[in-house]
């Protein structure tokens, strides 16, 4: 089971939106606040994000990926003091998912790919929370080398417009958002390691925890089966490790206890089948390793404060 797949799974609550932008400066675009997160790729020239409050500017160049992790509201220019107007992409085709904005001017041209992806960020996963309110990818050589292959194809869909892109770009949009992550990984974990040979503090955090060899074969197996009844023991012979070594290590790296974890993500599953399933709530629990409905009730109102039917009910409205 792929652990950073399967989070982003239970989080995805719609499709992906995306526009090319083609704009020649004097440009400024504002971009809304939205429930889920953002995304900007620089496809050729280069621009600022302009954040709102009291962060400073961010220039980025052809190549750079930015990725707002709570959708926040923001701005790109090509210059920090140009004036912002509202991004409303417009689709010659009403049924094409790619929109396109179009900003003419006299001077440099900028292009790049904007959009968005619905995620309920009510429950974000660990994961998530641990990144920045703004992730930078820099097209940096040598890093990264398949997420700037889909930077290319994505370019030379949206320029070209060759037949079935309508069906390649959307597909290419979904695929980023897990190589965005997975950068965002790795950078982290080489950065925990860089620090531990620094000032030979121990490593922690989700990035870690994935690429942990113990840890990350745990994890795979809450996820595959997240209704056997696990142990820390077993937990941790998985691992190779003994029960109160991989109790420790896992809780360092993850920030709860293995059994912890496991009921979160029960729990987020069973959060995501209520939602988006009418199976009976002795089928859901069962689903989630509860043999009782009522012991699934109880503990399912300790994590979020409703009854499991009074939360399908809400989550129908």
């Amino acid at each position: 089971m792929d652990v950073l797949a399967d989070a982003l799974s239970v989080m995805r609550v719609g499709t992906s939106a995306s526009a090319r932008t083609e704009a020649r400066a004097p440009w400024g675009l504002r971009f809304p606040a939205i429930n889920g997160a953002s995304f900007h790729v620089v496809l050729q020239g280069t621009c600022w994000l302009v954040p709102e409050g009291d962060r400073e500017p961010l220039p980025l160049t052809s190549g750079d990926i930015v990725f707002l992790r709570e959708g926040s509201a923001h701005g790109l220019a090509d210059d920090p003091a140009t004036q912002l107007a509202d991004f409303a992409p417009s689709r010659q085709d009403p049924s094409s998912p790619i929109g396109q904005v179009t900003v003419d001017g006299p001077g440099a041209r900028t292009m790049l790919l904007c959009g968005a992806y619905q995620l309920g960020n009510a429950r974000p996963h660990p994961l998530l929370r641990e990144l920045p309110e703004i992730v930078h990818l820099p097209a940096r050589p040598g890093r990264h080398g398949a997420l700037h292959s889909m930077i290319g194809l994505l370019g030379a869909e949206l320029d070209e417009r060759r037949p079935g892109r309508d069906g390649v770009v959307p597909a290419l949009v979904d695929a980023m958002l897990l190589y965005i992550l997975r950068a965002w990984v790795d950078d982290r974990a080489a950065e925990e390691a860089r620090q531990r040979v620094a000032d030979g503090r121990g490593p922690a955090g989700w990035a870690v925890a994935l690429t942990d060899p113990a840890i990350g074969r745990a994890l795979e197996g809450i996820h595959a089966e997240p209704a056997r009844p696990w142990t820390v023991e077993e937990l941790g012979t998985r691992g190779g490790l003994s029960r109160s070594v991989f109790a420790q290590r896992f809780t360092t790296l993850v920030g709860e206890s293995p059994l912890a974890y496991l009921t979160w993500w029960r729990m987020t599953i069973a959060g995501r089948l209520l939602r988006e399933s009418d199976a009976p709530l002795s089928t859901v629990a069962q689903t989630v390793g509860y043999s009782s409905e009522f012991a699934f009730a109880k503990a399912f109102k300790r994590e979020y404060g409703l009854a499991p039917g009074r939360y399908r009910r809400g989550a129908a409205h």
